[in-house]
């Protein structure tokens, strides 16, 4: 037993004489440490797991958005940035355990083989998916793989006596950054866009394209919610509005050089007026083209303030398939404000070290709420030192936390009730659409032959808030009147915007439920008014 202590004790002198020659102290003490909890802790240990948590630890002293993730996080991250998955081609939703299709994937794997809307999968390779309690995440995992390998479906199809089997080839199916592309008004288009992904920049240009066809003149860029992606893809976005060598944003670390994007001046919508709307939940990729668009004093920005994530990261791949994404950057708005909001404690020994405070940073959006910033506008305080002017007009502009929009439109309270959050949180609204689309499809498509039709002319009545109401008891929520009548305005348009993806499309989704958005609502008044005066006097 000495004998084996001195071998891996002279092995781990070996690899401290091995060290001697770099210097950084710092490296030969982590690996003197790995080094000889493997070989002589008393129990065996996963060294994998061990240099895992140490990699974690590490990013965690940095800031909030240097990440390591596993492998498997890896491909589940990259897939929504890609612009495509393997798979069957279904949007589906669960109720009561059982997979029900919403729509078949125009084109897909599952629309070739004969596969419906309303169809239920109840078992895939022979194995039970239906009344097994399994998890959305697992019954993907059954339903994908990869490309050009078989997968034997069965389903249950109302009004058909005989389950149905369906062998699918799985194939790519597509993942649209768009969720919207319309006309919302004669001359005035509304795109939006949900992330920044590799397809991005396409999908935007060929519906921009389609707009124009159709006459139009404005556009309302939609980037509430949208939580950012490549750096790229937003720079082809802000390409589109700018002129040739105007800045887009740049990028600047205490490693990495300033590299300064610039809009090529070949954009495709450089004259029409733009109104971009953001909100506290617009992100990273989403504040580069929010940011350029106001200091070009290209769009007028409405809505809350946003997200205030300005760092850069690079992904670092690692041997096991796995990926250190590390902050080497920040990127800055062409007036020069960074938008990153703090993410540090106060300094100690003297401003020696700094913490950061994960705490604070994931409770910001609520902090904003409890002080009334998404209510009111004069709740939000920037300090003098980031303050910026505008390219043009010399407006000015703040730093230092997410960007501020040039028209502030509050939080909606009086919808949104109590009530109203328990019937969403409990999948009430959802479940209660998907039961009543289920068993009036026919009925529905027979009656509208087209979107239009459904939408000027179909109301949510008593049949659907019956279903309503009996799910709601199920889960044990009573409607209360006072609260009920409040919400029941949203509630019905909820439910109809529910029913015009389900049988159209997610666009279709949007331009119903657009109507009790504010933010798309004050950006039409803008168009409709005076825009220049808009602009021109926007704080």
């Amino acid at each position: 037993m000495k004998e084996l202590l001195f071998i891996l004790w002279g092995a781990i002198l070996s690899v401290a004489a091995y060290s001697q020659t770099t210097s950084r102290l710092a490296l030969r003490k982590l690996n003197m440490a790995e080094y000889a909890i493997s070989q002589l802790y008393v129990d065996t240990v996963d060294e994998n797991s061990l240099v895992e948590s140490a990699i974690t630890k590490m990013l965690s002293q940095l800031d909030p958005h240097s990440t390591y993730s596993n492998p498997e996080e890896v491909k589940d991250m990259n897939e929504p940035l890609q612009g495509n998955f393997d798979g069957i081609g279904v949007q589906f939703q669960m109720m009561e355990d059982t997979l029900l299709v919403i729509q078949p994937v125009s084109g897909g794997p599952s629309e070739k083989v004969g596969i419906l809307a309303g169809d239920r999968i109840i078992a895939v390779n022979d194995s039970a998916i239906a009344g097994v309690k399994l998890s959305a995440e697992d019954i993907m995992k059954r339903l994908r793989g990869p490309k050009g390998t078989l997968v034997d479906l069965t389903v249950l199809r109302r009004d058909v006596k005989d389950l149905l089997r369906f062998t699918v080839k799985r194939d790519k199916i597509p993942l649209y950054s768009l969720d919207a592309a319309y006309m919302i008004e004669p001359g005035i288009g509304y795109i939006r866009v949900s992330r920044f992904a590799l397809t991005t920049g396409n999908e935007f240009l060929e519906a921009l394209r389609k707009l124009q066809a159709k006459g139009m003149v404005d556009l309302i860029l939609d980037l509430q919610g949208n939580g950012g992606g490549y750096l790229n893809a937003a720079i082809d976005l802000a390409n589109e509005f700018l002129g040739q060598r105007e800045l887009i944003v740049y990028t600047e670390g205490r490693s990495e050089r300033r590299n300064n994007f610039f809009a090529k001046g070949n954009g495709h919508f450089q004259q029409g007026r733009l109104v971009l709307l953001v909100d506290e939940y617009s992100a990273s990729a989403s504040e580069i083209v929010a940011g350029a668009m106001q200091d070009w004093d290209r769009a007028v920005l409405v809505g809350r303030r946003s997200f205030g994530k300005g760092l850069v990261q690079r992904p670092i791949d690692l041997p096991d398939g796995s990926m250190i994404r590390l902050t080497v950057a920040r990127y800055y708005t062409p007036s020069g404000r960074s938008i990153q909001k703090p993410y540090t404690k106060s300094a100690k020994d003297g401003g020696k070290a700094v913490e950061v405070d994960f705490e604070q940073y994931r409770s910001d959006l609520i902090v904003r709420y409890n002080n009334g910033e998404l209510m009111h506008a004069d709740s939000i305080h920037f300090p003098d030192s980031l303050k910026y002017t505008t390219q043009r007009l010399k407006r000015t502009v703040y730093g230092g936390g997410g960007i501020m929009p040039d028209y502030f439109v509050p939080i909606d309270t009086t919808s949104y009730t109590k009530l109203h959050r328990n019937l969403v949180a409990k999948g009430v609204v959802n479940k209660t659409e998907a039961l009543f689309i289920d068993s009036h499809r026919k009925d529905l498509q027979r009656r509208y032959k087209d979107f239009d039709a459904f939408n000027t002319s179909y109301q949510v009545g008593k049949d659907v808030l019956d279903v309503l109401e009996r799910e709601a008891k199920k889960v044990k929520i009573e409607l209360k009147d006072d609260e009920y009548q409040q919400s029941l305005p949203l509630i019905r348009t909820q439910l109809k915007a529910l029913m015009a993806r389900d049988l159209w499309d997610i666009s279709e989704y949007y331009q119903v439920i657009n109507t009790t958005n504010e933010s798309v609502m004050q950006a039409l008044r803008i168009l409709n008014d005076d825009y220049q005066r808009y602009l021109s006097i926007a704080e």
